[in-house]
């Protein structure tokens, strides 16, 4: 049965282009597009679509202002639309924090210009939209570490690797962390613009200081290290300082940055004195590389099924034997305190 897709844009021309990409997948069907949320609303009521491919800048009603209503009155999979620029990255994790499963860049300009870079990204994510069940999006309940610092200081190093849906969870996991939580180094899919921006929301949060990684920068207790877009992060160690190391490099596992690159660089440089988690995302990446750190004697934690947005990531992992505990989100910094 085709995956029933409601088209939102205020842009003719982007709901063509849009229309075009989707219908060239047989699997697809576009049961039919509006040109703002209210026209958006009544479609949504009439004809129950499987998913909402939703722009972000509209007329009378803005989409993150009607995702947020959609999300608590109508729960729909929604795969925003959005320019990659750092203004457009703000905006979208927004969109993200209010329940939008995923995303696909805009082109910068004129949107034909981009439609062969968007064909594959948007079908292969509006499919896995579809698989995705949404619940009603409420104020998030998961609050910030009581406590406010560990016994002591630890020098274990703890890595994390995460994709769709992986902004939010990495968000619950690294609330829940005490202020002097291990060194962190955390690779999370995302377009280069998204992650200095997503890296100022979490340290506004967060009792850890979290910023985006640059080359040379330690791993150090009470900081946690995003690493950029379109740019691989291995870690590194001189004496007894570890430190990353930002690269380019050929795509792996599908992805720059790439979970397998880091989680294979931490078995090799820190082993056992690592912890390795793994959280929602399409695909497999992180998780061989998970099991070289658990084979290493690192200690390893995988999101379970019921709690991820999609249960690809995590379940590649434990299907391998690379996850030694598999935990729900909301008991992922405990599971990561006791390892400790």
């Amino acid at each position: 049965m085709a995956i029933r897709v409601l088209i939102v844009d205020d842009s003719a021309t982007a709901r063509a282009v849009l229309s075009e990409i989707l219908e060239s997948d047989p699997s697809i069907e576009v049961v039919a597009t509006a040109s703002d949320a209210y026209v958006a609303r009544d479609k949504i009521v009439e004809l129950k679509p499987d998913v909402v491919c939703l722009d972000v800048e509209m007329p009378r009603m803005d989409g993150i202002t009607f995702l947020k209503r959609l999300m608590h009155y109508m729960p729909v999979p929604v795969v925003m639309v959005s320019s990659l620029t750092q203004d457009g990255a703000r905006t979208t994790l927004e969109a993200l924090e209010a329940g939008a499963v995923d995303f696909v860049g805009k082109p910068h300009s004129h949107i034909y210009d981009g439609v062969e870079t968007m064909r594959e990204e948007l079908l292969s994510k509006i499919k896995m939209a579809s698989r995705v069940r949404v619940r009603q999006h409420t104020i998030d309940n998961i609050q910030q570490a009581n406590m406010t610092s560990l016994a002591e200081t630890t020098n274990k190093i703890l890595a994390i690797g995460a994709s769709t849906g992986g902004t939010e969870a990495l968000k619950d996991v690294l609330m829940g962390l005490p202020r002097n939580a291990p060194g962190t180094i955390v690779v999370q899919h995302m377009p280069a613009n998204f992650t200095g921006p997503f890296a100022e929301r979490l340290n506004g949060l967060c009792a850890m200081e979290v910023r985006e990684a640059k080359n040379g920068d330690s791993i150090t207790p009470g900081v946690a290290l995003i690493a950029p877009g379109d740019y691989h992060m291995v870690v590194r160690r001189s004496g007894a300082r570890y430190y990353v190391e930002i690269g380019s490099g050929e795509k792996v596992s599908g992805h720059r940055p790439s979970a397998d690159v880091l989680f294979n660089s931490v078995a090799k440089i820190a082993g056992t004195n690592a912890i390795g988690v793994i959280l929602t995302g399409m695909g497999g990446d992180g998780a061989r590389g998970l099991l070289t750190m658990r084979n290493a004697g690192s200690r390893t934690i995988g999101q379970d099924e019921a709690s991820c947005i999609v249960y690809g990531m995590p379940k590649v992992a434990f299907d391998l034997g690379a996850v030694e505990k598999q935990l729900p989100l909301s008991k992922i910094p405990q599971g990561i305190l006791e390892f400790i």
